[in-house]
Order: C-alpha cells, then sequence, then structure tokens
C-alpha cells in the first residue's frame, strides 16, 4: 500500500488536485516555490507542507510545473527516494520524459510522464483525463494515485508518449478555437444572432468542446476567466510543431495556427486566458464576438 503521496506545484491546477488526495492517502505532503501557497493549501485541505527535500521521500511524486525545464532543474536538486513513483503532470516536451527516465532509473526511481486535460473544472471534480507514457508496470502501481484525480486515466505508450499526445490535443484545441472564431465573425458580419447559431451549431456535426463550452462561457459572454494561461498554449503548440517536424511531416494548417497562437500570446495583456486568442482575430475584422 502506498503510505505517502507528495504533490510539487500548487498553481491553479495543482492546488485543486492536491485537495482530492486525503480522501485517499493517510500522509499527503506538498511544497511550493511560493511556500506561503503550501501553508495555506495544508491549513485548506489538511495535507502537510513541507520542505521539497521532504516532499521527495514520499511514495508517489506528482509535479505540475509550468515546463520541463523547471522539472528537470528541480530534480537536479534533489536526492529522491528508492522505489518511489515520479508522476509529472506537466504539459512538457517528450525529449525531457525519456531524459528524466535515465536519470531517475539511477536513483531506482520511475519516472511517469503523465499530463492533464480537464482545465480547473477538472481538477476541482476530479474528473481529469490523463494521458500516462511510461513504464507500464510503474503505471499500474501509479494507477491508485492517478484515479484519485481523474475519471480516465489512460496508458499511451513509451516514455514521452503522454506529454506528445497532450501537445497535440492542445493543438487540436487551438485549430478549432481560430477556426470558430473565424467562423462565428463572418456569420456576425452577415447580421446572424451568435448565440442562436451556437444552439444550431451545438446540435450538428460542427459542435466541439469550444463551441460547447469554451465560447458561451469565455468568448462570447466576455470574461476570458483565467484558467488555462495563452502562453502555457503558445508553448503547446510550439511542442506539438516540433514533433510534426520531428516526424518530417507536412503540416499546414498546425504551423499556421502555432504562428498565430504565438502571435496572439506575443500581443495579448499579460496574464491572459488562452480563450484571448480569439481577439486577435477581432482586431483584424474589427468585428466584437458577443
Amino acid at each position: 500500500m502506498t503510505q505517502s503521496v507528495a504533490f510539487i506545484g500548487l498553481g491553479a491546477m495543482g492546488y485543486r488536485m492536491a485537495a482530492h488526495l486525503p480522501k485517499y492517502f493517510e500522509k499527503v505532503l506538498v511544497w511550493n516555490r511560493n511556500f506561503s501557497k503550501a501553508e495555506q493549501h495544508a491549513a485548506e485541505y489538511g495535507t502537510t507542507a513541507v520542505e521539497l527535500s521532504q516532499a521527495v521521500q514520499a511514495d508517489i511524486i506528482f509535479s505540475c510545473l509550468p515546463t520541463s525545464d523547471d522539472v528537470e532543474k528541480l530534480i537536479e536538486g534533489v536526492e529522491i527516494k528508492s522505489g518511489s513513483i515520479w508522476i509529472d503532470c506537466t504539459s512538457g516536451v517528450p525529449d525531457a520524459a525519456r531524459r528524466l527516465v535515465e536519470k531517475l532509473k539511477v536513483q531506482n526511481v520511475d519516472f511517469l510522464d503523465a499530463p492533464v486535460s480537464g482545465q480547473t473544472v477538472g481538477a476541482e471534480n476530479a474528473t481529469l483525463t490523463f494521458m500516462v507514457g511510461g513504464d507500464v508496470d510503474a503505471f499500474e502501481r501509479a494507477y491508485p494515485a492517478m484515479a484519485a484525480l481523474g475519471k480516465l486515466i489512460q496508458h499511451v505508450g513509451e516514455p514521452g508518449a503522454g506529454f506528445a499526445v497532450k501537445a497535440i490535443n492542445n493543438m487540436l484545441l487551438a485549430v478549432n478555437l481560430w477556426s470558430v472564431t473565424e467562423g462565428f465573425s463572418t456569420l456576425k458580419a452577415h447580421g446572424v444572432n451568435l448565440d442562436a447559431a451556437l444552439n444550431c451549431v451545438n446540435a450538428s456535426s460542427g459542435k466541439s468542446f469550444v463551441t460547447e463550452n469554451i465560447f458561451p462561457q469565455r468568448v462570447l459572454s466576455r470574461e476570458f476567466p483565467v484558467t488555462f494561461g495563452l502562453p502555457l498554449l503558445a508553448k503547446d503548440t510550439g511542442i506539438a510543431l516540433d514533433l510534426v517536424k520531428d516526424a518530417k511531416l507536412p503540416a499546414p494548417l498546425l504551423a499556421l495556427t502555432q504562428s498565430l497562437i504565438q502571435t496572439a500570446n506575443l500581443t495579448a495583456e499579460p496574464n491572459s486566458d488562452f480563450s484571448a486568442a480569439a481577439k486577435l482575430y477581432e482586431s483584424w475584422s474589427k468585428i466584437t464576438l458577443k
């Protein structure tokens, strides 16, 4: 039985994810670079705020940081418990996962790249999707801990495969967000009621997560709540395009979308939600989607 679980990185996702662990595990340790955030989490959810050196002595170690570079630098400076499993929920780089698998193998530590999808509402409700790359035996041993946080826990392949699936998933999100923005701007230019059009699309073949959730709740409402930052989507589309290039495949649509998202990120207000990419097209078309 796993006696202890640690969660490293208490951002918008990690803070909510770690909150579920005390329901299933006796000892739950939390650490954050801003340590007051860990102390706040402990007071709110009954976890234990500890130093990083203590957190990495848990049997199962979750991390959820902005980039793979952050994770690699953090791991470089600590001695991790032998026999533990490190589950990295960062939206990371496949090559980094492969490096960390080899590096941690020397310490008798298994590493799983296990990015998640479902946004903050999924983290809040423990309904996230885990896309996991790495050793199958380690995946099976770590499954109960991930199942405490998610609804679909899917092993997708060798080390790096989880990060690859997440990058392509987010690229597809970006493609859909941009195409819906163009399409609905066209409809508004022709005097169509956008709410009514959305009802039709969502009962037809053009529906998607973007039309069912992102557009009505963020864009048409003009709220753009920050739950997944535009810089992070720009990072993920870049990872996805690198994967395409590595495979030596033609991908004109993905390349164009990556360029558009990068442009939106460079021109957006600081701390913008990913859905605010729609504002770039609005600035070109002079049409506000509401």
